[in-house]
């Protein structure tokens, strides 16, 4: 998610990046929209319980819509134009194609565009597949939507999460693929990066009110019985509202945008834990070295502010497809085509309208190529934490079915939390105090401070509730003095907090036990 300027060579082979990372440019009218720049500071103090009505826009660019069934459930599908058939694939894991519109009927001229929302999320059906919500699973949906549609070989287009999601695609189905389009695209690599940026351009009084906003509206939600889908709908729009569009914005969206973000954008299975299954199904895969002899056409597309990554993040991603060619846009965010259309949809246009033909051996010689790459990934260890999600149900399930021999087998950030929270929520605190230490020491094996400084804080909350008040003030001040600035968001608590700032304010105020309002 980058974008930029000044075109220069590096030794990356034919990679080209169109831009040279610095302050951007406006002109005459973008000059008028407030981007993160201004740094304005905007703080709503009484919560908005009503979301304003917004048009759902697929109601109104006279699209094709269709419902698709892939096996146990149906897919939400709509296209328009003529031409090469691209397929966009959404981020997340969560949100819908919604965000797609109304930009992407640019393209209709020259591609048959192709939206579709995931099995769990938006208007497709909220049904698991038989091992539950993951990649393996949303890789056969999507090979699925290719088949019904009748095309043989098409453009797959992947957005954030689904970057890794169209990634992924090319290792299985190669053969099916006559270019790959990576925007602001999740690496999915093991590769150390450098820390986000999504909190650099928000005021210390933005990130405060947004800690409060997500426990305000926990304690609503219990209190009310609220569904979790009206929790997370709400949670996204107060958050918007009180500066947390800086995150992966360059310009401030308009009051309808954020209305229609938080109605139709971030829609998914909570009760069936769709975010939990497809993240720890993605975990246990790594990219690294699986398009070293990719011979498909692969365009690169990134924000020179997509504050999600570091600046790092470009290059990590293009020396991942040796050949590929990246272009930095500037005056964008993580999306790109909504802050700097004319460019990103010519860059679109040039790429589709002259993809090369691939030679079927050249696609033989690297799915054999792939043989080693992926006796790697099947070679990792199982997650036993994938079954449960986080809701109050699943936790207590989880929490019985745990035995301590399973620390061996947990090998990611989510599992261990996803563990530890069960265990605290059954009030088994020295044993969800051993899961955390187990969870520091992996980070500290992998090298990963920011994971380290999370394993740390929940040992504190464990110590907290243990009346252990002074062991557990030290792991706080340890956390404060890493200067972390990433930040955590435990949704089912309605907790979101910068790391080390959150453990300077816990050296003062201890932990006190909150309630997981997620009933699933």
């Amino acid at each position: 998610m980058k974008r930029f300027c000044r075109v220069f060579a590096i030794g990356l082979g034919s990679l080209l990046i169109a831009l040279a990372f610095g302050r951007p440019s406006q002109t005459a009218g973008q000059e008028k929209r407030e981007s993160i720049f201004n740094r304005k500071i905007h703080i709503e103090n009484k919560l908005s319980l009503e979301i304003p009505k917004a048009p759902r826009l697929c109601d109104s660019l006279g699209l094709k819509k269709m419902r698709i069934n892939v096996g146990n459930c149906e897919l939400y599908v709509e296209e328009e134009g003529k031409g090469v058939p691209v397929i966009l694939i959404n981020g997340g894991p969560g949100g819908t194609h919604h965000y797609f519109h109304p930009w992407f009927s640019r393209a209709s001229s020259y591609a048959r565009v192709i939206y579709y929302d995931q099995r769990g999320c938006g208007l497709s059906d909220y049904q698991p597949g038989k091992d539950g919500y993951s990649v393996d699973q949303a890789i056969s949906d999507l090979d699925a939507i290719r088949k019904s549609l009748g095309i043989d070989k098409w453009v797959v287009l992947g957005y954030s999460y689904g970057g890794f999601l169209a990634q992924f695609y090319a290792t299985r189905c190669p053969e099916n693929l006559a270019g790959l389009i990576l925007l602001g695209a999740s690496p999915g690599t093991s590769v150390k990066m450098k820390p986000s940026r999504q909190y650099d351009f928000m005021s210390e009084e933005e990130k405060t009110r947004l800690k409060q906003i997500g426990m305000e509206l926990g304690k609503l939600t219990l209190e009310n019985k609220w569904p979790p889908e009206k929790f997370m709908a709400l949670l996204v729009y107060n958050n918007h509202l009180n500066g947390d569009w800086k995150r992966q914005h360059f310009y401030k969206p308009s009051p309808e945008k954020l209305a229609q973000g938080a109605l139709y954008e971030w829609n998914f299975d909570m009760k069936n834990d769709f975010r939990g299954g497809i993240s720890a199904s993605e975990d246990r895969i790594d990219l690294a070295g699986a398009f070293d002899s990719c011979p498909i056409p692969t365009l690169i597309l990134e924000g020179q502010w997509d504050l999600t990554w570091n600046t790092d993040k470009p290059e990590i991603l293009a020396k991942n497809h040796p050949g590929s060619k990246l272009i930095m846009f500037e005056n964008a965010g993580h999306g790109v085509y909504d802050e700097n259309p004319d460019k990103f949809f010519a860059a679109v246009k040039e790429f589709l309208t002259n993809l090369p033909n691939i030679a079927p051996q050249e696609i033989a010689s690297y799915k054999a190529g792939l043989t080693e790459w992926s006796k790697k990934q099947k070679a990792a260890p199982v997650d036993l934490t994938t079954p449960f999600g986080w809701g109050r149900a699943s936790m207590e399930k989880l929490a019985k079915a745990y035995k301590r021999e399973w620390c061996e087998t947990l090998e990611n950030a989510i599992s261990f939390l996803k563990t530890g929270f069960a265990l605290y929520e059954a009030k088994n605190y020295d044993e969800a105090l051993y899961i955390f230490e187990r969870m520091q020491k992996s980070a500290e094996k992998s090298r990963n401070t920011e994971h380290e400084a999370l394993a740390l804080i929940w040992q504190a909350h464990m110590l907290d509730l243990l009346g252990k008040r002074a062991e557990a003030v030290a792991l706080y001040k340890r956390v404060a003095e890493m200067n972390i600035k990433s930040a955590w968001k435990h949704s089912q608590y309605g907790l979101e907090y910068e790391v080390s700032t959150y453990a300077k304010e816990r050296m003062t105020k201890p932990f006190v036990r909150i309630e997981n309002f997620q009933k699933f």
